[in-house]
């Protein structure tokens, strides 16, 4: 994250969000710490309990059910206390973020600002090609790769666990259709980006979006 901060003031690029820390943030810290030092006095206390029942001297039916109560009681409490432990680490530092979308699309199309935007890598997996038709695959695949976000920066992976020849065949086909699906979608700001989608949408074919069609 700092990496990244780096690279976009370097740039000059104004900020896609912005993060404000919550006034909680005090208070919330003093309230987890006397908290958990009454959680720890209270888990000490059940400690104490136990072992003065396991040296008491008293009937065995008492000794065994009072054994029994405390150390249920322990186990509960610590359950509940790891619990809270573990939903305390968003509380302790709370922020706000707000985005700035238009700013996006704005650095997104200058290069220099670009430039400092992260790789992002995006796997698709499918498996069995009757379950999982090639084509929803590949359109898919399609969608992810035409992102309003620098191309260089955006790595599509596909995991056939099948091994199945004609998602193989269908991704050979796509591989040639998205050199002209990926700048059709750029240049004319397409939301629909899986071409299945947008065709099937009622669009007015242009003899540009006619010739796309007629290739996929």
């Amino acid at each position: 994250m700092k990496a990244q901060r780096s690279r976009l003031s370097i740039t000059g690029a104004p900020p896609l969000h912005t993060a404000k820390l919550s006034r909680l943030t005090i208070s919330n810290r003093i309230f987890a710490a006397v908290y958990a030092s009454l959680v720890l006095t209270l888990l000490y206390h059940h400690a104490e309990t136990l072992a003065s029942l396991l040296f008491q001297y008293n009937s065995t039916t008492t000794k065994i059910s009072s054994l029994f109560i405390s150390t249920a009681l322990l186990i509960s409490d610590v359950v509940l206390a790891f619990m809270w432990a573990t939903s305390q680490s968003f509380r302790m530092r709370p922020l706000y973020r707000k985005e700035f979308p238009e700013k996006y699309l704005n650095n997104y199309k200058d290069k220099k600002y670009s430039e400092g935007f992260p790789a992002i890598d995006v796997f698709v997996c499918t498996a069995d090609p009757y379950k999982e038709p090639p084509m929803n695959v590949v359109n898919t695949a399609l969608s992810i790769m035409a992102f309003d976000y620098p191309e260089e920066k955006v790595s599509v992976y596909v995991s056939d666990d099948g091994g199945s020849a004609l998602t193989l065949f269908a991704f050979m086909e796509a591989a040639k259709f998205a050199v002209h699906w990926l700048p059709f979608c750029r240049k004319n700001d397409v939301v629909e980006r899986s071409p299945e989608t947008y065709f099937s949408a009622n669009h007015s074919l242009s003899p540009e979006t006619q010739r796309i069609k007629v290739i996929e």
